[in-house]
C-alpha cells in the first residue's frame, strides 16, 4: 500500500483536496487536529492548544486513524497530515515533543508507514478564520515554514502543491502519483 500525506499550513486547501481525491475514488484519512479541537470545544474549552496534551490527544488520533485505514485493501492512500505535521505544531505552539510524539514519529520512519514524497499545499495568499483555525495570516506564513522545515528534518521529500484551481491542484498530485 502506498500512503502518501497530504500537508501545508491552515487555510491552504487541503480539505478540499482531499474531498475532492475522495470523490475520485482514492481511499483518505481524515486529520485529527481540527476533530480535537472540536470535542475540546464541546466540551467547553476555548483554546485546547494551551494544553500540552493537545498535542498527544492528535498523535494518538492519527495513529489510530492510521491502523485502521492499513486493513483497507487499497492500493493507495492519501492521509490529510500526520505525526510529522504534529511535531510541526508541537514546535509552533512552544510545546515539548511528548514521549509518545516521539515513539510515534519513530514508528513512521522504522516501519516506512508513509511514502517520502510530502505533497505540500502552498498557502494561497489569505486565511479564512473558523472555529478551529484561529491563525493569522503572518502566522500562517510561520507555520508554513516550519511545517517544511519539520518533514525535511525527518527526511522527507516536498513536493509543492501551488495556487490553483481545485481541479489543477489534484491533478498535480494525480500526476505525481502515476
Amino acid at each position: 500500500m502506498r500512503r502518501f500525506i497530504i500537508t501545508g499550513p491552515p487555510g491552504a486547501g487541503k480539505t478540499a483536496i482531499i474531498r475532492q481525491l475522495e470523490l475520485d475514488g482514492f481511499s483518505v484519512v481524515e486529520e485529527a487536529a481540527t476533530d480535537i479541537i472540536a470535542a475540546a470545544h464541546a466540551q467547553g474549552t476555548v483554546q485546547p492548544w494551551t494544553d500540552p496534551s493537545f498535542i498527544d490527544a492528535i498523535a494518538k488520533l492519527q495513529r489510530d486513524r492510521q491502523i485502521r485505514a492499513s486493513c483497507q485493501p487499497d492500493e493507495i492512500q492519501f492521509h490529510d497530515r500526520s505525526a510529522v505535521c504534529t511535531a510541526a505544531l508541537a514546535i509552533y505552539l512552544g510545546h515539548p515533543y511528548t514521549p509518545f510524539l516521539s515513539s510515534e514519529l519513530e514508528r513512521i520512519k522504522k516501519e516506512s508507514i508513509y511514502e517520502r514524497r510530502v505533497f505540500f499545499i502552498r498557502n494561497l495568499g489569505f486565511i479564512t478564520p473558523t472555529e478551529a483555525r484561529r491563525i493569522s495570516f503572518e502566522e500562517t506564513l510561520r507555520f508554513e515554514k516550519i511545517h517544511e522545515e519539520t518533514y525535511r528534518d525527518f527526511g522527507f521529500e516536498l513536493i509543492p502543491i501551488e495556487p490553483a484551481s481545485l481541479a489543477e491542484r489534484v491533478n498535480s498530485i494525480k500526476a505525481a502519483i502515476r
